[in-house]
């Protein structure tokens, strides 16, 4: 919440009030000195108000702003060092990727020729649907638009082979509907229909910008939606497929054209250079039917569906009539914006989507500085190591757990900055006449790079973090720990500040993400990365038992902004404990690095631990926030974590009753 400023008036006038509204009596004098004051403000009273006060008095929210934080502040830090590297890319390549770069960007910056250029960069497509006259060219075309990187009919990618973690696996799953969900197809309550009726005219615009004629136009229209309807009826509910288990079921590629002979699911794989002797086929039932109609559907009908999809995935790219229509559907209605994007972040967003390696491999080269990257390694080899000598001394953990835990641990992988290359940045010149063909162009190469990992044991060597968006993430499928170079910086590992406090910042984050890998969610991948459940039951139940202390502190947390809402603590659990786990070792890991550390050092410690959490929020977004959110707002995250810790009240000289202090028996424990 912001600090209110209060400012003493004159003295004189300050009395001369007093006396003309009858204020000052001596009973009011009475009063006033027998009213408790609220407690001075200090570490040992609220830590996160303590440090963050100027922030918080300095970022109030401004209209129609729903929340601002530091992590926020990052996000935009990174998104303008992409702007800074993509201007002086344009302005003066020094390579061939910055080349390629420099003209995308330049091409999506000039409005006035992404305008003149209309519907030209998918003319060609078009034309390949048009060119449609007999089922036995449709299987060729619809891999022809997977291969430009926009999937129609279902879905194909390149994930990891849930009986070998390490080798990517190409996958098969439904696909091809233009609403998020199948179930809005046979839905008939008002909300969905009207959304169905929303989207029948966003159908209908779209059509019309790619070529179909105005008297044809609702007939096709409704070949759409009829197509997308059987689709629909034979895909699986979303509840059903979010488990990657129910994606799984290996089949020989040799067997895919005999059993789909329409669908031509053999050449497919040929068309998009897969060459793999398995991939994932888990609902064959969803295949027969669009097997079936390819041949039963007159080529019409594949000829609108097939012409709307690639205005609909190509409309944010193209001209003004393009974005209008693709966002009054799916930036209002389906997404709840209420602007457009600016022309530099839909650029900006299009070059991350489509060529987001290229700049990578350019944001890491100008800005992860060499000790930054060295400090970062040594903290969390630190932090790691920290966790190795918690698990050791467990006393929760059953010796079976440990035993897995410690094997685990010893395998687990840090890897910072950007994943090991292994890219062909071979690509077709770009120019900067035409953004939309640009976009085509890399989303193009992009997908050919995805397709190369099908069949490859490389799943370490890729990451599917960009290492210019600002995140650190533990990996389970991999067990490795993920950090990019885009969050070593202010907030989250500032060079400038005292070294202790990067234990409070970066080392508490590390931790939190490494406990993930043995506590109640890396319990489900074992040492050797099986998929298995390794914890005993007493495990589980210890784990609980300590975790609901953790629910009933946060439920007495009232809600940052709100009147009368408490933050939900069994919705936040197993954040808050990962949070708790991540300044525990964290602490433990700077102890042990530095024994002898100050008492300035060690305030530094939690010092930054609560500058990461400043954060406002507007009404309605701490309302949203406190009904979804898995996490505490910021001011119990900051917090929260550090009452259960005997020695912030040692180093901040705390008294038995201030509200820093948690009892003894009160204070939860996951690793200390």
């Amino acid at each position: 919440m912001p600090i209110q400023h209060s400012f003493a008036r004159p003295a004189l006038l300050a009395a001369s009030i007093a006396l003309l509204v009858g204020l000052s009596t001596d009973a009011d004098a009475q009063r006033r000195a027998a009213a408790p004051r609220a407690p001075a403000l200090t570490a040992c009273t609220d830590l996160y108000t303590f440090v963050n006060k100027d922030w918080l008095a300095a970022n109030t929210l401004v209209a129609g702003q729903g929340t601002r934080s530091a992590f926020g502040e990052l996000q935009a830090t990174a998104l303008q060092q992409q702007h800074e590297l993509l201007n002086a890319a344009m302005q003066s390549p020094q390579n061939d990727v910055q080349r390629l770069l420099g003209d995308f960007w330049a091409s999506g910056l000039d409005e006035a020729a992404v305008e003149a250029d209309g519907a030209t960069p998918i003319a060609p497509l078009i034309a390949r649907i048009d060119g449609i006259r007999r089922a036995r060219d449709i299987a060729p075309a619809i891999a022809a638009l997977h291969q430009v990187g926009i999937p129609v009919l279902f879905n194909f990618g390149a994930e990891a082979d849930l009986a070998d973690l390490n080798r990517h696996l190409g996958y098969f799953v439904q696909g091809g509907l233009g609403l998020p969900d199948p179930a809005y197809y046979s839905r008939g309550d008002a909300e969905t229909q009207q959304i169905v009726s929303q989207y029948t005219q966003y159908v209908r615009n779209i059509l019309a910008l790619t070529g179909t004629a105005e008297d044809r136009l609702d007939a096709e229209t409704e070949l759409v939606l009829e197509l997308e309807r059987r689709i629909a009826a034979a895909s699986r509910p979303l509840a059903d497929v979010r488990d990657p288990r129910t994606q799984y079921a290996l089949v020989n590629t040799a067997d895919l054209a005999k059993q789909y002979r329409r669908l031509q699911l053999g050449e497919f794989l040929t068309a998009q250079g897969v060459q793999s002797e398995q991939v994932s086929l888990a609902n064959p039932a969803l295949f027969a039917q669009l097997d079936t109609l390819v041949g039963a559907l007159k080529p019409e009908q594949w000829k609108a569906y097939l012409r709307f999809h690639i205005g609909d995935a190509m409309a944010p790219y193209l001209s003004k009539s393009f974005r209008d229509a693709e966002f009054d559907f799916h930036g209002r209605i389906l997404r709840g914006e209420s602007a457009q994007p600016s022309r530099q972040q839909l650029v900006l967003g299009a070059i991350n989507r489509a060529a987001g390696p290229m700049l990578a491999r350019e944001y890491v080269a100008r800005h992860l500085p060499e000790p930054t990257r060295a400090r970062a390694e040594l903290v969390s080899g630190q932090v790691r190591d920290a966790l190795a000598r918690s698990i050791e001394r467990s006393a929760w953990m059953s010796d079976a757990a440990k035993t897995e835990a410690a094997a685990k641990l010893a395998k687990l992988r840090i890897q910072i900055g950007a994943p090991v290359e292994d890219i062909d940045y071979t690509v077709q010149p770009m120019g900067r006449a035409s953004f939309g063909s640009n976009m085509l162009i890399a989303s193009t190469w992009r997908h050919a790079q995805e397709m190369r990992r099908i069949g490859r044991p490389d799943v370490a060597r890729r990451w599917d973090l960009l290492p210019q968006n600002p995140a650190l993430a533990y990996d389970a499928a991999q067990n490795r720990l993920i950090v990019t170079a885009a969050v070593l910086q202010a907030p989250v590992l500032d060079m400038a500040t005292d070294g202790a406090s990067h234990y409070g910042t970066f080392g508490a984050l590390v931790g939190h993400e490494l406990s993930r890998a043995v506590d109640v969610r890396g319990k489900f991948v074992d040492s050797n990365e099986t998929v298995r459940t390794w914890w005993t039951p007493a495990d589980d139940a210890a784990w609980l038992q300590a975790t609901d202390r953790l629910v009933t502190q946060y439920n007495a947390y009232p809600y940052p902004g709100l009147t009368a809402v408490n933050v939900n603590g069994a919705l936040t659990r197993d954040e808050n404990a990962a949070d708790l786990a991540g300044i525990e070792l964290a602490w433990d890991a700077l102890l042990r690095a530095n024994p002898e550390v100050t008492k300035e050092g060690r305030e530094a410690f939690f010092r930054g631990w609560a500058q990461m959490w400043r954060q406002q929020l507007s009404v309605d977004a701490a309302t949203r926030a406190a009904a979804t959110s898995i996490q505490a707002p910021g001011q119990w995250r900051a917090n929260g974590p550090v009452v259960n810790l005997p020695a912030y009240s040692e180093i901040f000289a705390c008294k038995a009753a201030d509200p820093m202090v948690r009892k003894a028996e009160d204070q939860v424990s996951i690793w200390r």
